[in-house]
């Protein structure tokens, strides 16, 4: 069976068979048939490759990884746990915003904290203009899932769409700026998901707790890990359900 995940990573990454064979110093044809075949690499050339497609090894060869190599990865990607989302220093919000340069994604209701950072927006709109990817799901304001979060919260009666439609306000400036994309979803948010390049931050939800006050894991990828890919792959199946918010 051909390996699309491989094949869809290189083309992504803008490498060609020629020049991956070149950087691993294997025959073009081989590298054809780990894409074509499904045939899987050497751990060595697993690595790098994973490193130039900037994906996981987990990701584009999941067979490949023993269960207990993947138990033991997982682990070392959890960089700090934090009691509450509010207890995450700003500076480290800081270092992952400033930082990011390829690949910024968000997967929230409101996230109306993020806003109050002055230069946010901006900060977003530059890394576009500088070639990144950003992507931002926010919780469909008129959607059932919304107004069922607001009462588990006990938040009152539309009170959680309001705040939705509240931090919107602040993205206006960012609609139909190349390489920004805003859309709505109506699922169960069971985590928040802020994405910056190889690092997360991951605000877990608790029955009747608003998410300031859940506790938050801080991740950084590692090429054989699963738990960061785990929470990537929730981002990529919650966006292909979305649609295009109107803001």
């Amino acid at each position: 069976m051909p390996n699309e995940r491989l094949r869809d990573a290189l083309l992504r990454n803008g490498l060609t068979l020629e020049q991956v064979a070149k950087a691993l110093s294997v025959d073009q044809k081989t590298v054809e048939r780990w894409i074509t075949k499904g045939r899987t690499p050497y751990p060595k050339h697993r690595h790098k490759i994973a490193a130039m497609a900037r994906e996981s090894e987990t990701y584009l060869w999941p067979d490949s990884v023993a269960p207990e190599r993947r138990a033991e990865t997982a682990a070392a990607e959890v960089v700090s746990v934090f009691p509450h989302r509010n207890a995450i220093p700003v500076e480290l919000w800081d270092r992952l915003i400033n930082d990011a340069s390829q690949t910024v994604e968000i997967l929230v209701h409101a996230a109306l904290f993020l806003v109050e950072r002055p230069r946010f927006i901006k900060d977003l709109a530059a890394k576009a203009a500088a070639g990144a990817k950003i992507r931002l799901a926010f919780g469909d304001p008129d959607g059932n899932s919304v107004a069922l979060r607001g009462e588990e919260e006990q938040l009152g009666d539309g009170t959680l769409p309001a705040r939705v439609r509240n931090a919107l306000a602040f993205y206006r400036p960012l609609v139909g700026v190349e390489g920004v994309e805003m859309r709505f979803h109506n699922t169960t948010l069971y985590n928040s998901i802020f994405r910056f390049d190889d690092e997360m931050i991951i605000n877990t939800h608790v029955y009747g707790f608003q998410g300031a006050h859940a506790p938050s894991l801080h991740l950084r990828r590692l090429s054989a890990g699963d738990l960061f890919e785990t929470y990537s792959e929730s981002f990529e199946t919650v966006w292909n359900l979305a649609k295009p918010a109107t803001i």
